[in-house]
């Protein structure tokens, strides 16, 4: 296990205790997810004196978030999920493998090894950047269809929910999701790895490509894909931005948590919202704020599941923050700027008939901390402030096989 140069001896030695009642994680990510986001969300959602699900979990704290990359110190969503699942910096677009381009094991992979089921939800495609850090080793991010080949030949998670059927099948071939569909004409198969989509069924998984089918669904290994790319259209306000999926983020959770649930020995369970990063980027301040509706519903669902099963951790956090955002006053006097650094609003806050100003100061990602919160066995250790490493070193805990 690699140790974090936050941690004590103390961090580090887990009671026994401690580490029989920890059985299971559930890890979630609102990619692009700042500090500034979830008070629009807290805000907006549940008032001036109001809390999120995700502001509820009993232990707080916070992530540092700079890579190891010799051209950049803002992280983008590979480095940072690597420092996640392996416990290792590297650089920019990298899946979990070091700066020397060398294979990291991951805890998808350990945890599999220790005879816990696992599983990925995302709302982006089920191969971007942060699920499959989890769950496969490639130099380039890009690589998306390598990454779900990987999946089914070596890491093998038990479900495997969103988007990004592209990548599953030959150039040429359209699956459930036509080609170049009018709301993005680039869209279209582009996998040069054959029809993974079958390889999977012949490997003993259930597809899915609806909610129907989803709900339909009993147990096994389960993959679902639900769009082309992600499950959204990414763009500013009032430019073909849509953010309505197949099957929302709640569901696909719940459904992947009644099938990992049936195994004895516990899971690991990556769920992702990648709106929150996507619409950043387009700084959408509406879209944004949809898709942490959508996140903090998701959470929901997890403490409900927490709570009838203690002896899950929850971590919720971010890899990194995107638009530089910043909760405002309705001030036409503060304007800031124009085109990316824009203000956006205003937004109502629940309960109230006041409102507030999004203020976004760029389009990319920035090196600022990122907030965690987590409840269950371990949680605890999350209080302070941490490098993004140290979330391996606390899952690990959980995930890694036993001696």
């Amino acid at each position: 296990m690699v140790i974090s140069p936050t941690m004590g001896a103390s961090a580090t030695a887990p009671s026994a205790q401690a580490r029989t009642q920890a059985k299971n994680v559930i890890f979630i990510n609102g990619d692009g997810m700042g500090a500034a986001a979830r008070e629009a969300a807290r805000l907006h959602l549940a008032g001036l004196d109001g809390q999120l699900a995700m502001d509820k979990l009993a232990a707080s704290g916070q992530l540092t978030t700079t890579p190891h990359d010799p051209k950049s110190v803002v992280t983008d969503s590979a480095a940072a999920a690597t420092a996640w699942a392996t416990g290792e910096k590297t650089y920019n677009g990298a899946i979990s493998v070091d700066v020397d381009g060398n294979p990291l094991a991951t805890l998808g992979q350990q945890a599999k090894a220790a005879g816990k089921s696992t599983g990925l939800v995302t709302t982006a495609q089920v191969t971007d950047a942060s699920p499959a850090a989890f769950f496969a080793n490639t130099a380039n991010r890009s690589a998306q269809d390598e990454i779900a080949r990987q999946y089914l030949d070596v890491s093998k998670p038990d479900v495997i929910l969103g988007g990004g059927e592209d990548w599953w099948l030959p150039k040429g071939t359209p699956g459930a999701f036509q080609d170049k569909p009018a709301e993005d004409p680039t869209e279209g198969s582009l996998g040069t790895k054959g029809n993974l989509i079958n390889k999977a069924q012949r490997a003993g998984y259930t597809y899915v490509s609806s909610a129907k089918q989803l709900d339909k669904a009993k147990g096994g290994k389960l993959l679902g894909l639900f769009s082309n790319e992600e499950m959204f259209q990414q763009r500013p306000e009032g430019q073909g931005d849509v953010y309505s999926p197949v099957v929302d983020l709640a569901t696909m959770t719940t459904k992947a948590l009644t099938t990992l649930d049936k195994n004895r020995k516990g899971f690991f369970l990556f769920v992702e919202e990648e709106g929150t990063d996507e619409f950043a980027h387009a700084n959408n301040g509406a879209r944004l704020l949809q898709s942490m509706q959508q996140l903090e519903k998701t959470v929901a669902v997890a403490r409900a599941y927490v709570a009838t099963h203690p002896d899950t951790l929850l971590v919720v956090t971010g890899d990194h923050e995107t638009g530089g955002l910043a909760v405002e006053e309705n001030d036409p006097n503060d304007e800031s700027g124009t085109a990316i650094s824009a203000e956006d609003g205003p937004f109502t806050i629940a309960g109230s008939s006041r409102t507030f100003t999004l203020d976004w100061t760029t389009s990319g990602h920035t090196s600022v901390d990122v907030p965690v919160t987590a409840s269950g066995p371990l949680s605890d250790r999350f209080s302070g402030k941490h490098p993004n490493t140290y979330v391996h070193d606390v899952l690990a805990q959980v995930l890694a096989p036993r001696r």
